[in-house]
């Protein structure tokens, strides 16, 4: 196993989903995430979403960097992301908050799960 890995869509499956419909606001949002390491508590890879807007409670660590597309992220607590290429942020665990895709938008990510 290589002591590093690149970010390379070559070798990773896409798998599509979305927002839980309980969590859906508007919109009908598709997500494609490709899925470029997973190992203990961690996975990374590249996330893509039509636009749409949905809740989302955070259970885990996540540091994104967007890549393409527009929208913002609405914290419970008043704040915002706005995101836009070049946007990174980190989300802790217990953050609540509304995603809300205005054009497609693709990121990279890495979360950390809670052992």
């Amino acid at each position: 196993m290589p002591n590093y890995f690149k970010f390379d869509n070559a070798g990773a499956e896409t798998v599509t989903s979305g927002p839980l419909p309980e969590r859906l606001m508007t919109g009908r949002p598709s997500w494609k995430i490709r899925v470029q390491f997973s190992g203990n508590d961690m996975t990374s890879g590249e996330w893509e979403s039509t636009p749409g807007r949905w809740r989302v409670d955070y259970d885990r660590w996540e540091f994104f960097h967007v890549l393409s597309g527009k929208g913002v992220v609405r914290g419970d607590d008043g704040g915002e992301i706005v995101l836009k290429p070049g946007t990174a942020a980190v989300l802790t665990p217990g953050f609540k908050d509304i995603w809300e895709v205005e054009e497609t938008l693709r990121k990279y990510f890495f979360v950390r799960r809670i052992p």
